[in-house]
């Protein structure tokens, strides 16, 4: 019988849920890449409350590198979502981050009998149900469009005095990423990080506008937003959200399409996507932001998206989540003539 983590004790739970708990089991027990997804059954005495919850904790086997995800995960549910309006997240009953020994956990809500991926891994969904994806990205995008806290209580603005110490980053981990890769990796992608890497200062400058910004996800693939069985009036709901920051919200979209989806799927729906995206966010009150603005923004952050496979290679993400990403996502900025922003 897998052990029950210590922020499962019944106790505990009943404090958090207010109902007496008089026992917990795991119903199952999963590790991911970066943390660990515990199920849990819950029984009580009197009033009966969610009768499964989702634990999820740093990951048991990995005591070094991935804690700061949980830590901004656990800020994330504690400071953005008491702000952010009902229907678009799991909710979240309890959280913990433990400054001393980098333990953390999140009690979440269990949709598993209501709710659903939209598709199995690695297929993407259909088209209708990636429209009511982005539509909820929109959604929530919407909600945090250009407000005041941003940067101040929320999240944080780069510095473009950083800018010699970013490009220093960046030629690290594409050399250690080269090292690594040899001759797989083609002189021209060497190059066009290169070029990329010189250009970082002008190609920052839309960031640094602090204009048409928002809480972006940072994780967007389509099987972090749960959809509503077949039958079931429920909203769609989003979660992992241990990379979120404040930035422009097409790098949502990018990571989503352009990272993901291979060649033959985004070029029948990218365009359709796009335009999904914006009249829901128009529908949500965003104004002075209009098509080709979304377009000139997605157009950057799929450049942008190119380093993604280098600095999950440098995170230590395993060869076979990256390596796919960086086929796509080099076809993507090909299409897009991406190559064209480098000068």
């Amino acid at each position: 019988m897998t052990a029950l983590p210590s922020a499962a004790d019944p106790e505990r739970l009943s404090a958090i849920l207010g109902r007496r708990v008089t026992a917990v089991t795991v119903e199952a027990s999963n590790p991911t890449v970066i943390s660990h997804v515990w199920r849990l059954k819950l029984v009580y005495d009197g009033d009966a409350g969610p009768p499964t919850l989702f634990l999820k904790t740093r990951h048991l086997d990995k005591t070094q590198g991935f804690t700061a995800g949980g830590r901004h995960e656990v800020a994330f549910y504690r400071t953005l979502a008491p702000e952010t309006p009902g229907g678009i997240l799991v909710h979240c009953h309890d959280s913990l981050w433990d400054e001393a020994t980098g333990d953390w956990h999140l009690l979440l809500e269990d949709l598993r009998d209501t709710h659903a991926a939209p598709s199995p891994w690695p297929l993407p969904p259909t088209l209708a149900d990636s429209e009511t994806v982005v539509r909820t990205l929109a959604r929530f995008h919407a909600t945090w469009w250009d407000d005041k806290r941003l940067g101040v209580t929320v999240g944080t603005w780069g510095d473009p005095a950083d800018l010699p110490q970013s490009q220093q980053r960046m030629t690290d981990v594409v050399a250690k990423f080269a090292d690594a890769l040899g001759d797989r990796l083609a002189p021209e992608r060497r190059a066009f990080y290169e070029r990329l890497i010189e250009r970082t200062g002008a190609l920052s400058a839309r960031y640094h506008s602090r204009r048409n910004m928002t809480v972006v996800h940072g994780d967007t693939h389509t099987w972090n937003c749960w959809l509503p069985k077949q039958g079931i009036a429920a909203a769609p709901k989003l979660f992992d959200w241990d990379a979120w920051r404040v930035d422009y919200a097409t790098d949502d979209l990018a990571y989503q399409i352009a990272l993901h989806w291979y060649p033959d799927v985004r070029r029948q729906r990218e365009s359709r996507l796009l335009d999904v995206y914006h009249a829901e966010l128009l529908a949500r009150g965003v104004s002075g932001y209009d098509r080709q603005a979304l377009q000139d923004d997605y157009r950057l952050s799929v450049l942008w998206m190119t380093m993604k496979p280098v600095w999950q290679h440098a995170s230590g993400i395993p060869a076979w989540i990256w390596w796919s990403h960086l086929a796509r996502i080099h076809q993507a900025a090909d299409d897009l003539d991406c190559r064209e922003l480098l000068g």
